[in-house]
């Protein structure tokens, strides 16, 4: 090869776009992956498009049945993996290794109920008899369904919106979050090991600007978006004008009430492993403690000493209870609200030190508790996404509920008592999506997945979500 040639070898490696996936437990380079170009993503929708139409039988005519089998197919290939998996997810998002194998039950649970009730779900709508008609609605698929998910929870946050979209009848593209490329690899693996026909689902590795470009894209039907509010705000613009669903899910500021005739010691354990599960990277995790002044001291030192038995270290050692965060900046972010609450005034409860790994500069932060907090500090009101929860004392139950409803988020709020009427009151009065008893941060594949506020639009999950997923069309028969 003469310069010439080398000259113009290299300049066509530079005009190929990459991304790259720091792992947080060592800031090594963990993947390395090819952006799709122009001609990729056309193809990618064209794909899907003839899928879902198709010369003979396209997926939106594939009977329900068939549609289940691949489904459940799929979901049996990839759960099968969930040793490999957990290890992946340590490297690419700081999960502890030993928690891996537990989204994949989750993704297993979630897909199976949908796969259960979508007969019923997307039945058709029988009215009333009327002497000389038939009428009815059908529910009919909307054609190609692009899902952006996130990194915290890479296979749960996607599951909940592919699953219901192919059994409706649509075909689907993922993009997936640069921080976790693989799984949408392994979910397109999955698929096609099942036999899933070619185009009906697809993964496309996208910056921002090749999505926002594909959203604009007029053979997408749906956008079905989980991240953060700016994240949604972008979706939003570039979705404007074509009158398209739109589902997000944006997170939250989750709060929690303890009751004075709450069970302190379930109270402790479930708000605790609520806080900091997942290094507190979940959109409806704990950020947020109310507890009646009756019980505060003691919920404060059991949550603390409960606190103090995490093990901060590397995601991929097993003996490890509490991973990096996703990346330094994520840490610095929380590090920062610590810090301004600190000097408003707040006190800490977690000494540091005590966990070897936590120092600024690094993905490893230790949990923290705040004390002596309030609406005026950062940390009680912007979401966090990190291992830090502030705890306020509260005189009665108005007061609970006035600071769990100042918040300009509403995912999720829980209640903790043993008056179970009485919570139930409290929380038809909380401005919030999903409403707990006795529990927090929990997913019921059952229930709509869905939220208030800045929290998002849409919802996810029960048989609501396959609404989100179809549109209605009316059939208006007269007989002759």
């Amino acid at each position: 090869m003469n310069m010439s040639q080398q000259a113009k070898l290299s300049d066509e490696i530079s005009k190929i776009k990459v991304q790259q996936t720091i792992s947080p437990i060592d800031e090594s380079v963990y993947l390395t992956r090819h952006l799709a170009d122009e001609e990729e993503v056309f193809s990618c929708v064209e794909r899907a498009s003839q899928a879902f139409k198709g010369e003979d039988i396209g997926w939106k005519s594939t009977p329900l049945a068939k549609r289940k089998m691949f489904c459940q197919a799929a979901i049996d290939i990839l759960v099968s993996h969930r040793k490999e998996i957990a290890q992946e997810l340590s490297w690419m998002m700081g999960r502890p290794v030993r928690y891996g194998a537990g989204e994949l039950a989750g993704v297993a649970e979630r897909s199976e109920y949908m796969i259960k009730v979508c007969e019923q779900a997307l039945a058709d709508i029988e009215c009333e008899e009327k002497v000389g008609f038939t009428r009815y609605i059908k529910r009919e698929a909307l054609g190609v369904v692009l899902v952006i998910a996130p990194w915290n929870y890479p296979y749960l946050t996607a599951i909940n919106a592919i699953i219901p979209a192919l059994l409706a009848g649509n075909c689907v593209i993922l993009k997936h979050s640069a921080q976790t490329p693989a799984c949408a690899e392994r979910l397109f693996q999955a698929f096609e090991q099942a036999g899933l026909p070619e185009g009906v689902f697809q993964y496309l590795h996208m910056d921002h600007q090749q999505t926002a470009n594909l959203i604009k894209d007029s053979r997408i039907s749906y956008v079905a978006f989980t991240g953060s509010v700016f994240g949604g705000e972008m979706v939003e613009k570039a979705a404007q004008g074509r009158f398209i669903g739109v589902g997000l899910e944006l997170g939250g500021k989750d709060p929690a009430y303890v009751r004075q005739d709450a069970d302190v010691d379930n109270a402790v354990e479930t708000l605790v492993d609520g806080a900091f599960f997942n290094s507190g990277q979940s959109c409806c995790g704990i950020e947020r403690i109310y507890v009646h002044h009756s019980v505060y001291q003691e919920f404060v030192t059991k949550a603390v000493a409960l606190t103090k038995q995490y093990t901060l270290g590397r995601a991929d050692d097993p003996d490890v209870t509490l991973g990096p965060l996703v990346r330094r900046e994520a840490a610095d972010f929380v590090r920062g609200q610590i810090a301004e609450a600190l000097a408003q005034g707040a006190v800490a409860q977690i000494d540091e030190s005590l966990f070897e790994l936590s120092r600024t500069g690094t993905a490893y932060l230790a949990p923290q508790i705040l004390t002596n907090v309030d609406h005026q500090m950062r940390v009680m009101t912007e979401e966090s996404f990190g291992p830090v929860v502030g705890i306020m004392s509260v005189a009665d139950d108005n007061e609970a509920l006035n600071l769990m409803n100042d918040s300009d988020f509403g995912l999720t709020a829980s209640i903790f008592t043993r008056d179970i009427t009485k919570g139930i009151a409290l929380g038809e009065q909380v401005e919030t999506g999903t409403f707990f008893l006795n529990r927090c941060d929990y997913l019921d594949p059952a229930l709509a997945w869905t939220g208030v506020k800045l929290s998002g639009r849409g919802c996810t999950l029960s048989q609501l979500g396959f609404e989100q997923l179809t549109r209605p069309k009316s059939f208006h028969i007269k007989h002759p």
